[in-house]
């Protein structure tokens, strides 16, 4: 479904993506692993239209996104949680959520209650100011943005960093759902090894703006952990 190759990026004179090829299955959840500095935000930033390709091809159901806007993607079936959560702070939760509703080709202008079944939180809050949520309440929050289009492809980029460990485990629970019993094809940037073994069907591992190393995950061996994860 998802076929990257050949990707180049600089950022600021620094070449941070080299010739980059990846491969993600459709209906799969693929966890995109490395040490910091490895360019995978970069490269999910690329996926997402918010750094420019310098060159090479990012092809989702076999149509080049390199040179369209950000805002295709949306419009595409591509939901997108950044790192850091990007959630509007003074909006409300409720405002949040209806960001994604002009992205939604059947123009439905109702919040899904899918996303509150998910994230029961969200509909108990929906006055509240985003900013006034807890980081894990934001987080799901954030997720809840990205689901509100109903994508086919859901990328998310180290959903949990600083939240709480029961938070985590519903956020675990929310992707393991969407991927195995809806068929959502996954990408996720994670730290976690612990969380990728448990949500993620494959695992791509990245060292200088490469993927070096791509298997199911059950095929992820200590030697390739100690060689291009551990600190």
């Amino acid at each position: 479904m998802i076929e990257i190759s050949q990707l180049n990026q600089r950022y600021g004179g620094t070449q941070i993506l080299w010739d980059l090829d990846l491969k993600v299955e459709e209906g799969s959840c693929t966890c995109i692993m490395g040490r910091n500095g490895v360019g995978k935000t970069t490269l999910l930033k690329c996926i997402m239209g918010l750094l420019p390709a310098d060159s090479g091809e990012i092809r989702i159901a076999g149509d080049n996104l390199v040179g369209r806007s950000a805002e295709f993607r949306p419009h595409h079936g591509i939901g997108y949680v950044p790192q850091g959560r990007d959630i509007f702070p003074l909006l409300t939760v409720e405002e949040n959520l209806r960001v994604g509703l002009p992205c939604r080709k059947d123009k439905l202008k109702k919040i899904p209650d899918r996303v509150y079944d998910l994230f029961p939180v969200l509909k108990d809050m929906l006055h509240r100011r985003g900013g006034d949520l807890s980081g894990g309440q934001q987080q799901q929050l954030a997720i809840g943005r990205a689901l509100v289009i109903e994508p086919r492809v859901l990328i998310l980029d180290e959903p949990n960093e600083g939240i709480q460990p029961n938070i985590v485990k519903q956020i675990g629970d929310v992707i393991t759902q969407l991927n195995r019993e809806e068929n959502m094809t996954v990408i996720l940037v994670e730290q976690k090894l612990g969380f990728a073994r448990r949500v993620g069907q494959q695992f791509r591992l990245m060292e200088k703006g490469r993927v070096v190393a791509s298997d199911a995950m059950e095929h992820l061996s200590e030697s390739l952990i100690m060689q291009h994860l551990a600190v």
